[in-house]
């Protein structure tokens, strides 16, 4: 009898993938059964969170469905230590068949030979109807090893209530956060909360300073220089003057809950936050761009996309599966379902993604968003970032200190870049 889906609890992860995935005997598995019918096993590890986990599930359960010769194992494992528990699986020859990436992961996990080349597999369909900026992440060294599924960037999220009470107007710049303290001190509200714990959520501020953390075009590190430095200083300064909140440690719950509970009027956040924001604020959730800092507005380009184990066992089940969860109306489906952003441009002419008002918000500022470099470190550049921004909020670093240590760290794990 042909197993159900069903969804796997974190820990049993590895152990299901290695029953489910993984086999180094040259098998490629997954070939039309008889009659031409699609046969074999894909095991699918979901990095999505509980909200979007519902829906991701039942999408590849509708796979399974039309597809009774196949049988989908649904592993969600979460997004944190994922990059790191694949990797390992894959070094162990026991990783998933499909697994949804990061797009900072995708060049990672090529550059090590964990993932399948999909040029010319059925895994990519109408690849001239994906997005440029969500296409660019897919590739590695003239090679497509994954999919888009969504894209994203980040946003001001506002109250509406709390900044008419205030008498405060949407802020276009951290100046303008910085001047609207003393209005929502008497409503005793904290402007905005800032993520101290999670280096990602520093990107707009470095953007907003005319930087980034690497040029990789010329090999540089650039996260010391004169910008780096000033978006180090700018984040430190909203915080001591107490226009913003932060915490170091559980940063998503204590930014979610304050926000939910009105203590905290504004946040920087993702599409993947709409749904419980909405359901926190309802109507009284509003979305802007990120205020701008010295520079300009400026967010990072994000999303998620589906790779492909490079030792599956079911090679053309895994490409059927992954062109299926990436094709136009399943991303349009997630759209309707989770106001996610499709990666696909036809599915933004459907009228139903055409009536989303945060879809529409969010698709010109990913059009704008500040592209993060593809190479196979990029992930890793956030560990000692993260460590410096902690020293610098807790007092143990001046942002001088935090901007040149994180240098000296980028350019010890970037051999030969200057």
């Amino acid at each position: 009898m042909r197993r159900s889906i069903g969804t796997t609890a974190v820990v049993a992860a590895l152990a299901l993938a290695a029953t489910a995935c993984g086999s180094d005997d040259g098998d490629s598995g997954g070939d039309d059964g008889a009659g031409g019918e699609l046969t074999g096993t894909v095991t699918f590890w979901d990095t999505s969170n509980e909200t979007e986990a519902e829906v991701f599930q039942a999408v590849a359960e509708d796979f399974e469905t039309q597809n009774p010769g196949v049988t989908v194992e649904y592993v969600n494992i979460g997004f944190d230590d994922a990059q790191n528990r694949f990797k390992n699986a894959a070094g162990a020859n026991e990783a998933p068949d499909v697994m949804r990436t990061e797009v900072a992961w995708v060049a990672d996990f090529a550059s090590l030979g964990y993932l399948y080349p999909l040029d010319d597999t059925a895994a990519v369909e109408d690849q001239d109807d994906f997005l440029d900026e969500a296409w660019a992440s897919t590739q590695y060294e003239g090679q497509t090893y994954a999919v888009p599924q969504v894209t994203d960037t980040l946003a001001l999220f506002y109250n509406r209530s709390l900044l008419e009470e205030a008498g405060v107007e949407v802020p276009e710049s951290l100046d303008d956060v910085e001047a609207s303290l003393p209005a929502f001190e008497e409503q005793g509200v904290t402007p905005l909360y800032v993520r101290g714990d999670d280096a990602y959520w520093f990107l707009p501020f470095l953007y907003g300073e005319g930087g980034d953390l690497v040029d990789d075009e010329a090999q540089r590190v650039t996260i010391d220089d004169e910008a780096g430095t000033a978006a180090f200083a700018r984040m430190n300064e909203l915080i001591e003057s107490g226009a913003g909140i932060t915490d170091t440690s559980d940063g998503w719950e204590n930014m979610m809950s304050g926000f939910a509970a009105g203590e905290i009027a504004m946040m920087i956040n993702g599409p993947w936050a709409i749904a419980d924001a909405t359901a926190a604020l309802g109507e009284d959730l509003g979305v802007a761009p990120v205020p701008a800092g010295g520079q300009a507005q400026g967010a990072p380009l994000g999303g998620w996309n589906y790779g492909v184990y490079a030792g599956t066992p079911d090679a053309e089940a895994s490409f059927e599966f992954v062109r299926y969860m990436s094709s136009a109306a399943v991303q349009q489906r997630i759209t309707e379902e989770l106001s996610l952003l499709p990666t696909r441009e036809s599915v933004y002419a459907e009228q139903s993604v055409v009536d989303n008002e945060m879809v529409q918000f969010f698709k010109p500022a990913v059009d704008v968003a500040h592209e993060r470099p593809w190479i196979p470190q990029a992930q890793s550049l956030f560990e000692p970032l993260q460590i410096s921004i902690e020293a610098m909020l807790t007092g143990s670093a001046s942002p001088e200190e935090a901007a040149a240590d994180t240098g000296d760290a980028y350019r010890d794990l970037l051999e030969d870049w200057q």
